[in-house]
């Protein structure tokens, strides 16, 4: 039985990545994920973690790379567009604000405070966010062993990305199609 998935117009693309933008304040990458896959179910998980690994491996900002890519995917430039202007309209709005607001007042010890806090929280959220965009691996052994590869290669021995990511990319890309895992 084949499910029938929505195929957003260029005004649903703009309206969901605007509110993804609007909602997104410390990263907008789980909001959009569960945009995308939870909420309108324009995508299953594993094509959501397939289309960010393909966004993480090109120039420029994951996401926008991913907003580009399914606005592409489902109605071409016009989609495309829609989507970049979609996420980047109130964000950029909200941080000039912002910006200003925080000139006048980056100098008070609470407001210091309260920036090392807001770190400890988004520290925190970047790594649930990362598990859960990771779950659609778990029991893909071989899809785990290149995850696990790529985090030691980065993280723990911290080889430039510019040389782990095309390696891994090539050779995982072989090893996942020689034993189809």
């Amino acid at each position: 039985m084949s499910e029938t998935r929505p195929n957003p117009t260029v005004f649903d693309l703009f309206a969901g990545f605007f509110m993804v933008g609007v909602c997104g304040f410390g990263g907008v990458l789980p909001w959009a994920r569960r945009m995308i896959v939870d909420q309108r179910k324009w995508l299953t998980p594993i094509e959501f973690t397939e289309m960010l690994g393909l966004c993480q491996f090109l120039p420029g900002g994951n996401i926008m790379n991913v907003t580009i890519a399914l606005g592409s995917r489902f109605r071409g430039i016009p989609g495309a567009l829609a989507c970049f202007l979609g996420l980047m309209t109130a964000p950029v709005a909200i941080v000039i604000m912002l910006g200003a607001i925080y000139d006048q007042y980056a100098g008070y010890a609470p407001v210091r405070r309260a920036f090392v806090a807001l770190s400890a929280a988004a520290a925190a959220y970047l790594v649930a966010n990362a598990w859960k965009i990771a779950s659609p691996l778990w029991g893909r052994k071989l899809a785990m062993a290149i995850a696990a590869c790529t985090f030691v290669a980065i993280a723990v021995l911290r080889l430039p990305m510019l040389v782990v990511m095309p390696v891994l990319a090539i050779g995982s890309t072989f090893v996942l199609w020689r034993f189809r895992a």
